[in-house]
């Protein structure tokens, strides 16, 4: 490929065959001749493997991202299960304060029942009532 020739990357089946006629060459190689590779202001070319890989994944129909909860990140999923912490808290983790779309601040009234506890939003206006 000529230096600083933009070629439009290959992807689905396209890719998948390319990637298997290319046989032992490495993966930056194939990268590279599927056109996963970019120029900088200096000539100097760079091989865009996250791409060439998400595209070859894309390609074979690979879900990874089976349980997205939409925002974007990784991490944990919601167990809805706790346990008490050897210092005897109760840990309520980030999975849960944005499903519910909490704000550091809010407040809440604890109910306690024989074997539950119960979480009541305070409003806002009930905070500036009792103040």
């Amino acid at each position: 490929m000529a230096k600083n020739k933009k070629m439009e990357p290959l992807e689905g089946e396209e890719l998948v065959q390319k990637v298997k006629d290319l046989g032992d060459l490495s993966k930056e190689e194939k990268a590279k001749a599927c056109g996963y590779c970019t120029f900088t202001k200096n000539g100097v070319e760079r091989v865009n493997m996250m791409k060439f890989l998400n595209a070859l994944i894309d390609a074979k129909g690979i879900e990874l991202d089976i349980t997205s909860n939409g925002n974007g990140r990784g991490g944990r999923t919601a167990s809805y299960r706790i346990s008490v912490q050897s210092n005897g808290n109760l840990l309520i983790g980030s999975a849960y304060t944005k499903q519910m779309n909490l704000q550091p601040g809010d407040e809440f009234e604890i109910t306690l029942g024989r074997k539950h506890i119960q979480l009541k939003q305070v409003d806002a206006e009930e905070i500036l009532e009792a103040s």
